[in-house]
């Protein structure tokens, strides 16, 4: 046994030397949030390393939904614009009498003006109405850019995690080729047998697998967050940053619970749609009082006189003035439903509230669980993998312990050095879930929002 363990000393030091080396990806170090960079496909293709800064201006900027966002206000505010307009005036001709003879001569030739005078303050109504709905498009626009802000920063960490991944990887690929060429030349020499060269060599190859593996996971998040960002054709960039940031962010249950509940797109959107229907219902109940209907106009009527001179009775005036009787249509129904949409309102209220604390619940979780294996690692498992593998190391080199334990321990380690790896991932995209409002999905379309009707036929539509 003791010749065994002289043969390999050659191959492990050399392998050693490799893995004690200082690795990158647990390295102490915050993500660099560093100045912008205007970075696109089309401008810089260079391999400059990209910040979330520079992903959150390019998704900004190029992220299809934060258009459409921008344009349902602006349709809104349209509609809020329409609701307010008053009635337009009928300017038409007017005639009667219309027949020849000698006394009518040809009839009543004018013309008239007609204009609907609106009452009970139904325009303003309907403008506050729309204006809680601008509000709700407002309040969508904030909700759908926080999914975007949100889903960049997810995506950032887990490209991120993927980029340290495969960088530990390559790390333990070339501490076993090292192992793999070494244990190879030695045995081409006689100090080296045959089983070990071949253990050697398929550890080598595993360990190229597994970076290969790694290459495609790298491959795979970078194309969602590139899609996400809205530029599919941006070339793979390194990404600034670590994710071993200490201290590790430190969240309150409460108070971001609190936070959610009170800054909320979705409870913005809710309370606005509250609103609404509030605004909606009094428009509906004032919808039966009539509105005043006004006709007026002059005419030249050329009917003779009854007089000796026998003259036209000339320019004459006219008007008109009525309103609606509310006997059959008192807007009944649409009180009714005004009313009915209200209270769901006051439901929607409620339920936004209940889903973010449902939501809100398993995401703290996952940030907890998070927080404390990625403590656990940093602060116990890793320090004591590291000891152990050292140890080994040292009693090979001193031939009280056999080659497998150390390569079980150095497996051990890099294993360890992943999983730390992937809770540092997890922490950080439940830290971007819950400072996002648990808002997710960037490239979702946003809810359809209630279309209002041109308030020129207003008792139609309230």
């Amino acid at each position: 046994m003791r010749a065994v363990y002289l043969k390999m000393l050659p191959v492990f030091c050399i392998a050693a030397s490799i893995a004690l080396a200082p690795t990158r990806p647990v390295a102490a170090q915050e993500p660099q949030h560093g100045t912008h960079r205007d970075v696109t496909s089309e401008q810089k293709p260079q391999q400059t390393k990209l910040t979330l800064e520079d992903l959150e201006q390019l998704a900004l900027k190029h992220n299809p939904t934060l258009t459409q966002a921008t344009d349902a206000i602006r349709a809104a505010r349209g509609r809020k614009l329409q609701a307010g307009l008053y009635p337009n005036p009928v300017v038409g001709y007017d005639g009667d009498e219309i027949r020849p003879g000698p006394v009518t001569r040809g009839g009543e030739h004018g013309f008239f003006i007609q204009q609907d005078i609106v009452t009970a303050g139904k325009l303003r109504l309907s403008r506050k109405a729309a204006g809680e709905e601008q509000a709700q498009e407002e309040a969508r626009a904030e909700a759908q850019r926080d999914r975007v802000l949100t889903s960049v920063h997810i995506l950032y960490y887990e490209t991120l995690g993927a980029q340290q991944l495969l960088e530990l990887r390559q790390h333990l690929a070339e501490v076993a080729g090292q192992a793999a060429t070494t244990a190879r030349q030695l045995y081409n020499v006689g100090q080296a047998d045959e089983p070990d060269v071949l253990e050697a060599e398929a550890e080598a190859g595993v360990t190229q697998l597994a970076v290969i593996e790694a290459q495609a996971n790298r491959q795979r998040v970078w194309q969602q967050l590139a899609a996400m960002v809205g530029v599919t054709k941006l070339p793979l960039t390194p990404l600034a940053g670590n994710l071993a940031l200490h201290p590790l962010p430190s969240l309150n249950r409460d108070q971001a619970l609190a936070a959610i509940l009170s800054e909320s797109p979705e409870m913005k959107i809710a309370e606005a749609g509250l609103r609404r229907a509030e605004w909606a219902l009094q428009r509906s109940r004032v919808a039966p009082i009539p509105d005043i209907q006004f006709r007026g106009g002059m005419r030249h009527n050329r009917e003779l006189l009854e007089s000796p001179l026998g003259r036209p009775f000339g320019l004459e005036g006219f008007a008109e003035v009525g309103v609606e009787i509310p006997i059959f249509n008192r807007n009944q129904g649409n009180v009714q439903s005004a009313q009915a949409e209200l209270e769901s309102a006051r439901q929607e209220v409620d339920r936004v509230r209940l889903s973010l604390q449902q939501r809100f619940a398993p995401a703290f979780q996952d940030y907890s669980n998070s927080f404390e294996a990625a403590e656990r690692y940093r602060k116990e498992i890793l320090p004591k993998a590291q000891r152990a593998y050292e140890l080994y190391l040292n009693k090979y080199h001193e031939m009280a312990a056999a080659f497998p334990q150390v390569l079980i321990a150095q497996r051990t380690w890099f294993q360890l050095q992943e999983n730390y790896i992937g809770a540092l991932v997890r922490l950080w995209s439940a830290v971007s879930e819950i400072r996002g409002m648990l808002l997710t999905g960037g490239l979702d379309a946003s809810g359809p929002t209630r279309q209002f009707m041109n308030t020129g036929k207003m008792d139609a539509q309230f």
